[in-house]
């Protein structure tokens, strides 16, 4: 009989392509990943792995199972979330993500609630940018993730997950106090053209909106200043180095010298959370769904 979490093992191996990607997912270390796959191998009859360079790849032997051993871990997935939904008992382990802005304004208000109507559900939460949480809920190393698109950039879920809305979140351009727009009731993005913009890290997916949104209205953005965190981004705006787009959520408090003025185009980013449609009828999900979105009413 095959052993379920050495299936799990491969599967992992399969999902992140190395021993350490695999270790890392699965929280144990690299020996025991190799470990679980030699008796594996023995309980198989077959060769699993081979070496690739410094790494390892899966043999033909191994791609086989591997989709079997995602199949079958679905299905498993699917009877625990049976089970727990039969006995209608918010229980067990719970493990979420969220992007910064979110763990900062929805995870204090929500987790706590959980935490204080369902005790014997233990929560794991840590931050992740949007496209890490979803990954880390595709490959089963997180229950439920709190990610974003904007209104003229959606974001491409992967098959299998299903999504609930949380909030949409108004973002204003925040500005020093003297700054020449400071004083209206509304700007314009092209009014900032020949503005330096604080911005998030090359490649995110909040830094890559930003560039098509300006460029859609024919403007090369000058970016002066990286900050993952929108409290280091206001900071700096602060010091009149820049300005930037600061969502509403967990952006308060707004440093002194700094003003916030909404944009006329009315942009807003689309929050919500994501989950394993095979996991869709656990109770644990269910609740926490339901806290967060709570919570983001309390922000709106």
């Amino acid at each position: 009989m095959l052993n379920l979490e050495r299936l799990r093992t491969l599967d992992a191996l399969a999902r992140h392509g190395s021993v350490s990607g695999a270790a890392a997912g699965l929280h144990i270390t690299t020996s025991a990943v190799s470990q679980q796959m030699a008796k594996l191998e023995r309980e198989v009859g077959r060769q699993l792995l081979a070496k690739n360079g410094r790494g390892v790849r899966l043999t033909d032997a191994g791609r086989l199972l591997a989709e079997h051993a995602a199949r079958i871990l679905s299905q498993v997935e699917l009877a625990r979330s049976d089970l727990e939904a039969q006995r209608g008992e918010v229980v067990g382990e719970l493990r979420l993500s969220a992007f910064p802005t979110a763990a900062r304004g929805l995870f204090p208000r929500a987790l706590s609630a959980l935490r204080e109507r369902h005790p014997a559900l233990r929560l794991r939460s840590c931050e992740l940018e949007p496209e890490r949480g979803i990954a880390g809920v595709v490959r089963g190393d997180l229950d439920l993730a709190v990610v974003l698109d904007w209104y003229n950039k959606p974001m491409a879920l992967p098959d299998g997950l299903v999504k609930a809305p949380i909030l949409d979140d108004p973002a204003d351009v925040a500005m020093p106090v003297d700054h020449r727009l400071a004083g209206r009731e509304e700007v314009d993005l092209a009014e900032f053209a020949e503005d330096e913009w604080i911005t998030w890290g090359e490649g995110e997916f909040c830094h890559e909106w930003l560039m098509f949104t300006l460029r859609s209205k024919g403007i090369e953005p000058i970016v002066g200043h990286r900050a993952a965190e929108t409290h280091t981004q206001l900071g700096l705006v602060a010091a009149g180095l820049g300005v930037c787009i600061a969502p509403l959520l967990g952006r308060h408090p707004v440093p002194d010298g700094v003003v916030t003025v909404p944009v006329r185009q009315r942009v807003r980013r689309h929050v919500y959370v994501v989950w394993r449609a095979d996991a869709d009828r656990r109770p644990s999900i269910r609740a926490a769904v339901k806290a967060l979105r709570a919570a983001g009413e309390s922000v709106a």
